[in-house]
């Protein structure tokens, strides 16, 4: 029905209760970006986080459970396969620049509420103010990865801004072990 908000998906002709609350939206994309997870592991994180009855859900339905919980995490926006989609933003580190964008559009500190609909979360982010810190920073980095000419004051704000204008790589715990260990010797 047009206009509502879905509270259960529908996977192999079965209706399943979901959780659509914003934070397990967050929750799920965080686990998907940790370098540190399986693939495995991801899937299920997914599944447990997402679905109320993901302990009773047969292993037959996992597979279309996990598409049905990508397209409610999409919004249906799907992308086109094979097609490369540079990395914009991340919720983890841009949460700083995210939060006051999505506050200012939805016009309350929404990390104060009780419940907030995935959708209506990503309906906030997607209505957030051109002149906002996180719209500006979105798109440098859209025009960095296009390969596009950047305005003198953009390369300003860049440069003046690079902790918050760089997305950092995710590293494996190893990996992010290794690199301070590098960095002591170094000192």
């Amino acid at each position: 029905m047009i206009g509502e908000l879905p509270e259960s998906l529908e996977v192999n002709g079965k209706l399943y209760d979901i959780y659509p609350d914003y934070r397990n939206g967050l929750r799920i994309l965080c686990a998907l970006a940790d370098p540190d997870l399986t693939e495995s592991e991801k899937q299920s994180l997914c599944l447990c986080i997402l679905y109320a009855d993901a302990e009773t859900m047969p292993q037959s339905d996992y597979e279309a459970a996990l598409k049905a919980a990508s397209d409610f995490l999409d919004h249906g926006a799907r992308e086109e396969q094979g097609k490369f989609h540079p990395r914009l933003m991340d919720w983890e580190q841009d949460e700083d620049i995210i939060f006051p964008a999505v506050n200012k559009a939805a016009g309350f500190e929404v990390r104060d509420v009780d419940y907030l609909h995935w959708w209506t979360f990503l309906g906030y982010c997607m209505s957030a103010d051109q002149d906002s810190t996180f719209v500006q920073v979105v798109n440098l980095r859209q025009k960095k990865a296009k390969h596009k000419k950047l305005e003198k004051w953009e390369r300003e704000y860049w440069a003046a801004n690079k902790s918050l204008c760089e997305l950092r790589p995710k590293l494996t715990a190893e990996e992010q072990a290794e690199k301070d260990r590098l960095n002591a010797l170094l000192g």
